[in-house]
């Protein structure tokens, strides 16, 4: 196989043509100087005339600064008033041919300018290999667009042989050298500073300053080198003509002359969309959890920031708790006894870049540091379920993409080699996939592969288990023993040392160098297992599912694990196939697919300066407009002001060019307001405004109006005799039997209660979305729920627990557990099985209250006034209100179902109600369960003279399985309540209606 490259992708010649029209009117030229001649390679039959050719720039800063608005005045990017250095910047989304873009622009400029000297500077070995495979595989392609760069050299700088620095001089031909910033960020060390014999004693960076190359610096946020600096220092030391830096993720944006965003990638579909398949886990509160989240500094003092399970209206929730201070009581913090003794001794920030916070806990002498945890659901049962759910969408996608060519490859993060090739106790390697994620992955692959004949046509089991040994395999850092071994990296990733870079260097080059022949679909291999050393510097297109079987402990791990995967896919001749079809990558995430997207968001954010929802003043100065004599020419700088300040004006936008709601009112409305002197720009500037405003779904503020009161209708006799039936309050007593309470929880847990399932794990599927308004999900399909067998679980004080959430004796607890026969479901799912019962005996409770429940009205003192319905307070939109002008006590109706909507539009157009009002939240009826609101009041007038007083409840079903079996019980008190006020007054009596769902209901029987 070969890969094939396109030549005419207008998102790549767009990046080549921002950086080629930075020497706009530069002559074609070069330098000569001279060097020692070389003595010993001369008569080993070099030619050596001892001259030296070098780039050669005739445009003045000036010239360049000029050039450099005009490029950024049509991009939309800030236009820079000074030209600082001569360092340029290149933006270009992962997966969208960044080193591609930056070799075919050498050759533009030398076929342009001359330019024949350039040095591409790496952070990394994997990426070195990656720039000089892709160099390897390009030759063929770019030789023939550029044929008067036939013969152009290119290398891997070698410290040992500085003979290759004086060829790149001494050569007329396009010479590229390929350099990590490790071998000459160090001047005490590299040998690029040092005089050699073989450069007739010159220090060969003296030969390369002479070149003045253009320097071309792949991923400069890793090769700057933060805050020593060593990386710029190298960079300036070759005194380039100038450095293009090309990434994704600038940290440091000089003079930008290019943007090709994540947002951009994904909405033209540069690059593979996302999904992603997050597992939600349910009944997993049976142990202890912990997981550090952060450690930050708040109010110059650092606060932990961790995750736990907290008591919470008798149920447990996962949420963050931030500790501010040393020796905290996780006990009392989560409000459960499984935290007993388990308390934050400690905690603190990483002390140099790149080390992550650490929280100490008190009882195990434990230190966890950030994204590390403990507890929770057993971790071997949660990766079974994610790479059983990887499989499962790699044989999916095999089975259809395969007819078309396209092989298939699914990718596994892993925390460790010996999670995936097990040790002996004298601490060598066992061979295969003996690790516990290897033999999980074997296993799975066997059970599930006999389904999928068509792509594997032998299922018998020798035939299987030969498969299953020869589709997978471990890429992982390798020893100078030839054996697997983890990295030493810090909390971004990058190797901390030269041993790990060199044991790095072995595993990258074996991956570089069989790109194609894995692409390859006689390649049996297809699932391919690594870690954190990888995140960077490699990628596959046709990886199409990732698992990370790691804990995210970083803020950058979301966008760098996606970036694996995100280039669009090839077939079996190399070629791209940008059916958008065919192109998603899937996610195989351990949390929820929501959560993924909000962390997603944050980082691009953090990463890029991208700020979703922002409208700045250079978007508008790159709009065309026809000029006078036909020419298309931008708005410009000016314009681009005028027409941000009239938005700021009109409350579209705030200051900082925030899209604000009034906006994206009027964009729905299609009622923009936009300046007249740039009308013709009408459509442009629309939808540029659209694009950034989102798809956030808002009320509309042009919408909102104030509810008044019908007035007439309010003062009338009609709604004074209504409210006099209604407004007075009641009080309760309860009687119950207890013996029958415990009888009937007995009976509730054992014949009622349904059976306690083991914790289940789910995935939930979802598009990820992304565009100016910020990233979101459309959910697709939902998993049968997988439950998850767990062992050793610690068992709660069961009596302690139920008489504090059901506050019955600790007797009648232990009666009801020893006759409901059900403790073993406590065994099975302690947590679930307490929340479980809790709800069952709490209703028992209620039922029996309700039963005997009894009400009386306090007096002709007590009672509720008609100020509980306000004049000119309430505030309404039009969506979820109906007009009421007939019937109502006010004009509108703020309703909250659609059945309530209908229910009120039925009652003002009823001849027969005279009266009604919705009433208001603070007329409340007390009961045992808590306050009661009712409904509706409403006069009705049959046969022209019998008139009802009613009070209402409207359901969306008429059934009482459907109510919430509490909210039933309330219902059932207020009839109570409306019966003791009909008792009391026989003169002025008041009915009370439940379950109505039409208007029709109410003239039923009363």
């Amino acid at each position: 196989m070969k890969l094939h490259f396109e030549f005419s992708l207008d998102f790549q010649a767009a990046a080549i043509r921002s950086v080629t029209d930075l020497f706009r009117g530069q002559e074609v030229c070069h330098s000569t100087f001279t060097l020692l001649r070389d003595t010993t390679r001369a008569s080993q039959g070099f030619i050596d005339n001892g001259v030296g050719v070098g780039n050669r720039l005739r445009l003045i800063n000036e010239d360049l600064l000029h050039n450099l608005q005009d490029i950024q005045l049509g991009a939309g990017l800030k236009v820079d008033t000074q030209l600082n250095s001569r360092d340029f910047t290149v933006e270009m989304e992962t997966g969208t041919g960044k080193t591609y873009v930056y070799l075919r622009t050498i050759f533009e400029l030398h076929q342009q300018y001359g330019f024949t000297k350039f040095v591409i500077v790496v952070p990394s070995v994997a990426i070195k290999e990656g720039v000089y495979k892709t160099m390897q595989i390009t030759r063929e392609h770019f030789e023939f667009h550029y044929p008067a760069a036939m013969g152009y050299r290119f290398f891997i700088y070698d410290s040992s042989k500085p003979e290759q620095v004086r060829d790149f001089a001494s050569n007329i031909a396009i010479q590229v050298m390929i350099v990590t910033v490790g071998a000459i960020n160090k001047k005490e060390v590299n040998n690029l500073y040092k005089i050699s014999e073989k450069t007739n004693d010159v220090k060969p960076i003296d030969l390369i300053v002479q070149t003045s190359p253009i320097v071309i610096v792949d991923e400069p946020q890793s090769v700057d080198g933060g805050l020593e600096g060593r990386g710029k220092e190298a960079l300036a030391a070759m005194q380039p003509l100038c450095t293009l830096r090309y990434s994704a993720t600038h940290q440091h944006k000089h003079h930008m002359v290019h943007r090709l965003d994540a947002v951009d990638a994904y909405q033209r579909r540069l690059v593979k969309q996302i999904e992603v398949a997050g597992m939600e886990v349910d009944g997993s509160h049976n142990r202890a959890y912990l997981r550090v989240v952060a450690v930050k500094i708040k109010k110059k003092r650092p606060v932990a920031v961790i995750e736990v399970d907290v008591q919470q209206k008798g149920k447990v929730v996962r949420k963050e708790l931030t500790i501010e201070e040393g020796n905290a009581d996780l006990e009392q913090e989560t409000g459960r006894t499984l935290y007993a003794n388990l308390r934050i001794e400690d905690f603190g920030i990483g002390r140099r870049a790149g080390e992550r916070g650490w929280v100490r806990l008190s009882n195990r002498q434990q230190l966890l540091h950030e994204g590390e945890s403990i507890g929770g659901v057993d971790e071997s049962a949660l990766q079974r379920q994610m790479i059983r759910r990887t499989i499962r969408e790699h044989l999916e996608k095999e089975r259809r993409l395969r007819p078309k060519g396209i092989k298939v490859l699914s990718l596994f993060f892993l925390r460790s080699v010996d999670q995936y090739r097990a040790v002996n106790a004298e601490g060598h390697p066992l061979p295969g996939a003996s690790g516990p994620v290897g033999r999980m992955f074997r296993e799975e692959f066997l059970a599930m592969a006999p389904a999928y004949p068509e792509l594997f046509p032998d299922t018998t089991p020798a035939t299987l288990a030969l498969l299953a040994d020869e589709i997978q395999g471990g890429y992982f850092s390798i020893d100078k023993k030839g054996q697997f071994t983890d990295p030493d990296v810090d909390a971004t990733g990058e190797l901390k040392n030269e041993k790990s870079r060199d044991d790095a260097a072995r595993a990258y080059e074996l991956i570089m160098r069989k790109k194609e022949e894995l692409l390859d679909l006689r390649t049996p291999l297809r699932f391919i297992f690594s870690h954190s050393a990888l995140r960077e510097g490699w990628d596959n297109p046709n990886v199409f599912q990732i698992c990370n079987l790691r804990d995210m402990s970083s803020e950058r791990e979301r966008r760098q694990t996606i970036g694996r995967g995100l280039r669009i896919c090839v077939d079996q001749q190399g070629q791209r196939v940008r059916d958008p079809a065919i192109n998603t990558l899937t996610i195989i995430a351990s949390e929820r697919f929501e959560d993924y997207a909000d962390k997603l968001q944050s980082e691009i954010q953090e990463q890029t300066g991208l700020i979703f929802g922002v409208v700045t003043a250079e978007q508008f100065a790159a709009i065309t407009t026809r000029a006078a004599d036909g020419s298309l020419v931008h708005l410009g700088a000016a314009a681009g002001q005028a027409i941000r300040q009239h938005l700021i004006d009109q409350g579209y936008i705030d200051a900082h060019g925030k899209v604000q709601d009034a906006l994206r009112s009027a964009l729905s409305a299609g009622t923009v307001n936009l300046p007249e002197a740039y009308a013709g720009q009408t459509a442009a500037i629309t939808n540029l405004l659209r694009s950034q405003a989102g798809r956030l779904d808002i009320r509309n503020a042009d919408a909102k109006r104030l509810i008044t009161r019908n007035k007439q209708i309010f003062a009338s006799p009609e709604f004074q005799a209504l409210w006099e039936r209604i407004k007075h309050k009641t009080t309760y007593r309860v009687e119950f039997d207890n013996e029958r309470l415990i009888t009937d929880c007995i009976r509730e847990l054992h014949v009622e209660m349904p059976p306690i399932p083991r914790t289940r794990v789910q995935f939930r599927t979802a598009e990820i979305t992304i565009d100016r308004g910020g990233v979101g999900t459309k959910a697709r399909e939902d998993s049968a729920p997988f439950p998850i067998d767990e062992h050793d679980i610690p068992l709660p004080d069961v009596l302690t627990e139920l008489q504090e959430r059901t506050k019955l004796t600790r007797r009648s607890i232990g009666r009801i557990l020893l006759e409901c026969d059900r403790l073993k479901d406590f065994a099975r799912n302690p947590q679930r099985f307490i929340e479980e019962a809790t709800e069952r005996i709490n209703r028992v409770k209620r039922h029996a209250l309700v039963d005997g429940i009894r009400y009386e009205r306090i007096g002709d003192a007590a009672y509720f006034v008609q100020e509980l319905f306000p004049d000119g307070e309430l505030v309404s939109y039009l969506k979820g209100s109906v007009a009421t002008p007939n019937h109502g006590i006010y004009d509108r109706v703020l309703c909250d179902s659609g059945v309530e909507e209908t229910f009120a539009t039925e009652l003002d157009r009823n001849e027969a109600v005279k009266i009604f009002a919705k009433l208001p939240s603070s007329f409340k009826v007390p009961t045992p369960l808590g306050d009661y609101n009712p409904d509706w009041a409403v006069l009705v007038e049959q046969d022209g003279r019998e008139r009802l007083y009613l009070v209402v409840e409207t359901k969306g079903s008429p059934f009482a399985d459907d109510l919430r079996i509490r909210e039933n019980d309330k219902i059932t008190c207020g009839r109570q309540h409306f019966q003791a006020l009909a008792d009391s007054q026989p003169d002025h009596p008041i009915h009370f209606k439940d379950k109505v769902v039409r208007v029709a209901d109410i003239f039923n029987p009363v």
